[in-house]
Parts: C-alpha cells; structure tokens; sequence
C-alpha cells in the first residue's frame, strides 16, 4: 500500500483509506463485532487512515475506532474525524466554544488527548470563508484539543475558499468517475497549496460498485432509500446525486471498458488515488470482504495489471455523454 504525506503535518496516510459512516449504522444495521473486523482487515491490508465523524451513530463510529485502536499496540494508523453536524447548520453555532466542547465529545470517544485531524463537517460556505473560523480552530491546535484541521465541503467554490488557509491540512471532497468537476481546478490548486485531498464517496454510494441493478432495494434506514431527493441532507451525498438508473447505465458502461480480472470498486478506486493532488481515497465497507477489496485496489497502482490511462479515457468519455450536463454544473 502506498503511504503519502498528509500535508504539512508529516504524517503518512495510506493512499487507500477507510471510510466509516456505515460503521455507525446510517447505511443499515451493522453490530459492532463486524464492525471491528472491518477495521482490522483494514489495517491488515495496509490502511493508515481512517475517516469518521461525531454524527455517524451519534458518535458510534469514533467510539468503535477509539476501543479497536486501543487495543492495537504501537498502531501507525491517523484517524480524521468530524464536527459540526450535531447542530442546526447555522453560522453562528460555528463558535470556539462550540468546537471545543464538540472536540471534547470526540476526544472521549476516541479515547485520546488530542485528536489527529477534525475536519468541519460540510458547514456553510460563510463558514468556510469566515477569518473567525480558522482562528477558533488555530486556537483549538494551540490548546492541544487537535492536532491538525481541514474541512470537508460540498462544492468546489468552497473547496478552494478553504484551500487558500494557510494552515489547512486537508479538503475532503466528493470525487468520483460520476463527479469530475474537482478535477478542473481544486485537485490543482490543492497540490500547488500542498493541501491534503481525501476522495469521499468514491463508488458514488456503492453504484460504482458493478453490483446493483433496477431491482436493487436499500432499507428503510438507509440514506440510498430516504435521501435521494436531497430531503435529509446534501442529495449530491447520495449516489453523489446521479440519478439511479442513469448511474446504473454509466457503470455498466465503465465497467465494460476494463479488462479482465479488474474489478469496477477496483478500478475505480485506484483510478482515483491516481489522480495528482489526492492524498487517499476513502471507501466505506460493511464487511471483512469489502474492506479487503478495497485495499487491495491500492496494488492497481503499480500499473502492472491495469492501464489507468485507458480507464481514464472512458471516465471521461462515459461522463461527457452521460454525466457531465447533469453534474458538471452542481457542487
């Protein structure tokens, strides 16, 4: 697994990461002993990093990586978490207050005295963009609450808004072969500011993932059943906002452009970590399987088996014609 600098801070991240919002039960019910073998075979495949936040299960999801990594002696293995999004998404609960008592909750869960990485959970682009924000996290950096801080985002304005601080570690974006609008000027501008990239919903909620089809049903608590209209959250957060059965069309298609013994979640996800500026590429897995799958697609990278320039070109072919008129201009 290739291991790459997670901006300033010296730190190495595994180019394959784990994300865990299904480890807090929102995709589904998931118990903790499968969620546990989840990260362990993780880390057995090499994965240095794992993404959470305080609101995946209400703080399940950092409770669960506190206890499993407590048990893990001498763990080489950097957590981000998140905050923000346990409270009305209002400008002025983005307070220093507020993050540290945030911070604190997240401290306790982890079980740790400073947190690795906290990253402000999608807020507002006035948020984003306010000078206060980053002094109160400066300020939570000085205290010792947090070792580092970047900010996840919807859209690529805010991408750059944030990337332009001078302190920021990391972005965390949606990017995708269904989202390639970051390619244009943030994956750019990210690794000219020497800013961390951390690819969100990589397999676009799993139809990246070769496996669904029209008839395929999600359960009721579920966010592929209840959010696809957007009515929870941000819509573009759920099969990163292409429509199901134009997405199932642009999978099919994609994923018989690859060959032999190359997998789509594979391709896809070692098409991504290869693109300049990202630092890791975050997929999310509900079992040992998956989280083994997903760390093995780092080893496409060497490009002995599969040819990431030709996958490139149908990305960006099946996107033009399918995607782009849809998506390009959102987020």
């Amino acid at each position: 697994m290739q291991q790459r600098t997670l901006g300033s801070t010296g730190r190495l991240v595994s180019a394959v990461g784990l994300g865990t919002w299904q480890l807090g039960a929102d995709w589904g019910s998931v118990d903790e002993a499968d969620a546990t073998a989840v990260l362990a075979a993780s880390v057995d495949a090499g994965v240095t990093f794992f993404d959470t936040a305080d609101v995946y299960g209400d703080g399940r999801s950092e409770a669960i990586i506190g206890r499993f990594l407590a048990g893990q002696k001498n763990h080489q293995v950097t957590v981000a978490t998140k905050m923000g999004r346990r409270e009305e998404q209002l400008s002025e609960n983005y307070t220093l207050e507020n993050f540290r008592q945030w911070t604190e909750r997240s401290r306790r869960n982890l079980g740790v005295e400073t947190l690795d990485l906290v990253q402000l959970h999608c807020p507002p682009s006035d948020v984003i963009d306010a000078d206060v924000t980053y002094d109160a996290l400066d300020a939570l950096v000085q205290e010792g609450a947090i070792a580092a801080y970047g900010v996840s985002v919807e859209t690529c304005d805010q991408a750059l808004s944030a990337i332009a601080r001078p302190a920021l570690t990391n972005v965390q974006i949606i990017f995708n072969p269904f989202r390639l609008k970051p390619l244009d000027e943030v994956l750019p501008a990210a690794s000219a500011a020497g800013v961390a990239i951390f690819a969100r919903v990589p397999l676009a909620s799993g139809l990246l993932s070769g496996k669904y089809t029209s008839n395929t049903t999600f359960a009721s608590n579920d966010h592929r059943s209840y959010n696809r209209d957007g009515s929870a959250f941000d819509k573009g957060e759920t099969f990163s906002g292409v429509d199901f059965e134009a997405g199932l069309a642009a999978a099919e298609e994609l994923a018989a452009a690859l060959p032999n013994g190359v997998s789509l979640p594979a391709a896809t996800i070692a098409w991504i970590a290869a693109q300049p500026g990202v630092t890791s590429v975050i997929p999310g897995a509900r079992n040992e399987a998956q989280a083994g799958s997903n760390a093995d697609a780092g080893l496409l990278l060497d490009g002995a088996d599969f040819d990431i320039a030709s996958f490139d070109s149908a990305v960006h072919s099946v996107y033009d014609a399918r995607l782009r008129a849809q998506i390009h201009p959102q987020w």
